[in-house]
């Protein structure tokens, strides 16, 4: 009798065992965008079961991407579709109904306006209005060999009048936004592709995706690490252009990367100098500190805004932005990597030189950077 017990048990056991579903093998597949939005690449990596279920993931995300690119443009409109353009364009006129995406947006632009002590300003629209005409007037003539023109101090005060946080209202519960002064404008180039990468990697994260990354012109999204537990390797370029010529290891799993530098979207104007598009509100012209800053932390939005805002100060006051984010956010973590002329005097123990350029980065970057 024992004997049948023991095998009617074994044979439970056995049933049991065959009647539970094997775990899917994952593998890594890779495709990318040009169609996506943004004036850039879409790329993305996710470990799925099947190139089937990976096509149809990647088909929506590059569907999301599109949609709130429509969304945050500031230079077309689309049918059905109220955007960033559709509230300058009634500024001084009436509120826009928007989808609670872009108020979304809007919050976390003005939470970090507040935060750099009103460096980062996507109510500068006015001011990036005029340096958007003259860089593309420049862009223009260098390609003919020419110099561009540089706009005059008086003409980009004149637009600052026109901005301020004063001048929206945004009105959650119906969810409109309102510039209630008619030249006021806003330009969210500062944050919106690096909301539009996070929101689309938390939409993956609630689809149960468990490795991935996204690299959506050069704004690098991670979800946890690879396949096999290593950490993803981020390649930041050299200020001079072509290949990264440093490597971040990334061991936290899911994190952004984001880099804003001057060695984009500039133009060469009759004095000489080049001219980009990141602006310092507190000249009107661009910023010169430094020819990169990378900031690496979860949320990508926030790192977008946080690249820009820190490219636009000076070492010591954006340590300050740094160390006051942290003691706000105690659970998160927060790292800079800012690229320089060598010349430059920097106050850190945390500096290294490379191809005749200063690197600067945050003490718990010391065990992850390698170089090329």
């Amino acid at each position: 009798m024992k004997n049948i017990k023991v095998l009617i048990i074994t044979l439970l056991l056995l049933l049991i065992s065959a009647c539970q579903p094997k775990p899917e093998k994952l593998e890594m597949f890779n495709s990318v965008s040009l169609s996506a939005g943004f004036d850039t690449y879409i790329s993305v990596s996710v470990a799925t079961s099947s190139q089937e279920e990976f096509d149809k993931i990647f088909n929506e995300v590059v569907e999301d991407f599109q949609y709130l690119n429509k969304l945050f443009d500031i230079y077309n409109d689309y049918e059905g579709v109220n955007n960033i353009k559709t509230i300058n364009d009634n500024a001084g006129i009436k509120p826009v109904k928007v989808d609670p995406i872009i108020i979304d947006m809007l919050e976390l632009s003005k939470e970090y306006y507040d935060i750099s002590n009103h460096e980062f300003d996507i109510t500068l629209g006015p001011v990036l209005k005029i340096w958007h005409n003259y860089r593309d007037e420049g862009l223009t003539l260098m390609q003919e060999g020419k110099f561009g023109s540089v706009p005059n101090l008086e003409e980009l005060q004149e637009a600052y009048t026109c901005v301020g946080w004063d001048l929206v209202e945004i009105n959650k519960e119906n969810s409109t936004v309102y510039l209630n002064k008619e030249c006021a404008s806003l330009d969210v180039g500062g944050i919106a592709k690096g909301f539009a990468t996070e929101y689309i990697a938390k939409k993956l994260e609630d689809k149960n995706i468990k490795v991935g990354f996204i690299d959506a012109g050069g704004n690098n999204r991670t979800i946890n690490t690879k396949l096999d537990n290593s950490p993803w390797r981020v390649g930041i370029q050299h200020p001079l252009g072509g290949d990264g010529a440093l490597l971040v290891v990334n061991k936290e799993g899911s994190s952004s990367f984001v880099t804003s530098g001057d060695y984009q979207r500039y133009y060469i104007a009759e004095d000489g100098n080049q001219y980009h598009h990141i602006i310092d509100p507190s000249t009107l012209f661009p910023a010169n500190h430094f020819h990169s800053v990378t900031v690496i932390t979860k949320d990508s939005g926030i790192a977008d805004a946080l690249s820009t805002t820190l490219f636009t100060v000076d070492y010591e006051t954006g340590m300050e932005i740094v160390e006051e984010f942290r003691k706000n956010h105690p659970n998160e973590t927060l790292d800079v990597i800012w690229t320089m002329n060598k010349n430059i005097e920097i106050n850190s123990d945390y500096v290294k030189e490379i191809d005749g350029f200063k690197v600067v980065y945050t003490k718990d970057l010391e065990d992850k950077l390698t170089w090329k």
